[in-house]
Order: C-alpha cells, then sequence, then structure tokens
C-alpha cells in the first residue's frame, strides 16, 4: 500500500475518533484545513463519503464506521508491534500517557520527574489532570492513578505513594477574624471552600472519625467551590477560608507558618496512591522504567491481582 494511503486511513481514524477535525489536526501536528484536504482526497478515492460534517458535529457515515471498525484495529496493531520493535533500542524510549489529579502530580511525580525525565533522555511523559474517573481504556492512557479501594479489581496496581490524610487548614489571619473549631461540628460556623466532584457533580463530602470510631460525612458551605485541590490550597493561603486539602500538600505552608492545621485529631489515615494499568503483558520498556521509578519503597508496595 502507498504511503500516502497509510496517512490518509490515519488521518480518518484521528478524525473519527475525536469527532473533530481541530482536535484531531492538534493530535497530529497539521492544520485543520490540511486535514480536511486529506479526508476529501480519500473519499474521492474510494467514491463514498466517510463523514458527515455540520458546523458543530463531524460524526461517521455507514461506510466510515466500517472503515473505523475495521482498519481502526489492525492500525493500532500495526503500532504496537513497532513500539515492540523500537522498545528493543538499548536506551528505554517513547511515549507514556498518565491520568490524574493536581495532588498526585505535585506530591507524586513532582518530586520524582525530573531525575526520571534526565536518566530517560529518549522518553516522553504527558500527564493529564481529570479529578472524574476517566476509562483509561477507552481513553488510550497509558494508565491512571486513584486511591487503592477505587481501583477495578481487574487492574495491576502499583502502589506510589504512602498512607495519608485530609486537613483541615486555615491562614493565621482567617483565625484572627474566626476562632479555630474545636470539633467538626463547629465548622457551620466557618466559610468553608468546598471541592467540587467531577463524577457525582456535588460537592465532597469533609470525611472525620468521631472518637467512638464512627466515620462523620460532613457537607460545608461557603462562599468558593473549586473542581480540583491546588486552588483550594491557595484560597486557604489567601485567608479566604478553611479548605481541605491533603496533609501532604498543606505541608509546606503548615511548616512556613502560612497555614494553620485544625482538627487534626479527628481526620482518618487513608488508603495510598496506586499506579494502574490493565496488563504486564504488553508493557513497554519506557513503561516498565517509569513504574519502578514511580514505585512507593515503603511497606505493602502492590496490590494482589485480581
Amino acid at each position: 500500500m502507498p504511503r500516502d494511503h497509510i496517512n490518509e486511513i490515519a488521518a480518518f481514524l484521528a478524525v473519527a475518533r475525536e469527532r473533530s477535525f481541530t482536535k484531531a489536526a492538534g493530535q497530529l501536528g497539521v492544520t485543520s484545513s490540511a486535514l480536511s484536504h486529506t479526508i476529501k482526497g480519500l473519499e474521492t478515492r474510494l467514491g463514498v463519503p466517510l463523514l458527515s460534517r455540520t458546523t458543530r458535529n463531524v460524526s461517521t457515515t455507514e461506510a466510515g464506521e466500517r472503515l473505523q471498525r475495521r482498519v481502526g484495529p489492525l492500525m493500532e496493531q500495526i503500532g504496537a508491534e513497532l513500539d515492540d520493535i523500537g522498545a528493543l533500542r538499548d536506551r528505554p524510549a517513547g511515549n507514556i500517557r498518565i491520568t490524574c489529579v493536581d495532588v498526585v502530580i505535585e506530591v507524586v511525580f513532582r518530586p520524582r520527574l525530573a531525575a526520571f525525565l534526565r536518566k530517560y533522555p529518549d522518553i516522553r511523559v504527558e500527564m493529564s489532570m481529570d479529578p472524574a474517573l476517566t476509562n483509561i481504556v477507552e481513553e488510550k492512557f497509558d494508565a491512571g492513578v486513584r486511591i487503592g479501594e477505587s481501583i477495578e479489581r481487574d487492574m495491576v496496581a502499583t502502589r506510589v505513594g504512602p498512607d495519608w490524610r485530609f486537613s483541615v487548614v486555615g491562614s493565621p489571619a482567617y483565625f484572627e477574624r474566626r476562632s479555630a473549631p474545636a470539633t467538626p461540628y463547629d465548622l457551620s460556623n466557618h466559610n468553608c471552600i468546598n471541592l467540587r466532584l467531577s463524577t457525582a457533580g456535588g460537592y465532597w463530602p469533609w470525611e472525620f472519625r468521631l472518637p467512638d470510631g464512627r466515620d462523620l460525612n460532613l457537607r460545608v458551605e461557603g462562599q468558593t467551590a473549586f473542581n480540583s485541590a491546588m486552588p483550594v490550597l491557595g484560597a486557604a493561603v489567601d485567608g479566604i477560608g478553611l479548605g481541605f486539602v491533603p496533609q501532604e500538600l498543606a505541608a509546606p505552608y503548615l511548616a512556613d507558618g502560612r497555614l494553620v492545621e485544625v482538627l487534626a485529631d479527628w481526620c482518618p489515615m487513608i488508603d495510598g496512591f496506586y499506579l494502574y494499568y490493565p496488563s504486564r503483558k504488553r508493557n513497554s520498556p519506557a513503561f516498565a522504567a517509569f513504574v519502578e521509578v514511580m514505585r512507593y519503597r515503603g511497606a505493602a508496595a502492590t496490590l494482589p491481582p485480581a
């Protein structure tokens, strides 16, 4: 098959997968107009329309759906075989795509990433911040990161961080205006910074453990809300209100006095973060090197496979 035909099919599959010329063009590193010209050339050569285009949407025709269904897996297999051949090089090389939340990037990956990239200059790492529980297979990520209790049992999981807990924190300026809460129930009198859950649409409940061992989940109120932890931390530092953030994320600010922690005795430990992925069988040397560097070296390194 001529190389131009392969490029045309690859271009079509990108548009069909993304349902967008703009997104597909960004992935392929070409302009939208050039990509559209390529697709039109393929349609002309085949004699059938492959895509239905409107001002807002792109969808596959019956012929396009058939081409995507039958040829798409073959192209993926070719790509996988080429990756395997490339893995025979002396140094691990290739792309690694990870989906996680901003807290994981800050407290798990950031302390180790610079040294990893220096050691493996032919590896490229892309981290996508997404608080939703992304399907890593459908979205074509190599791996994701979650706390251990939320990982499906058919996934391979490697621990990348210790057990941790949330901290209720506020700035000294905030506590000059309001007295510190003595129990979680006192939070009803405070301006609390909420974290919105992308998957459920509501706010993350603040989780505490009572002296008798029972769990307490509180819905708090305040003037501000965010959908990731870093801006919650920043708002707390700015004196807007009380934040509920991972203790390790708040630690530098607690150490230098920019934040003050309250209700520490009420905040229970939580299972640590795990890097999870579908199978060990086809992992590239690049991904294997990444997992090895990011692996948590403390107790209980991995979850058992299903």
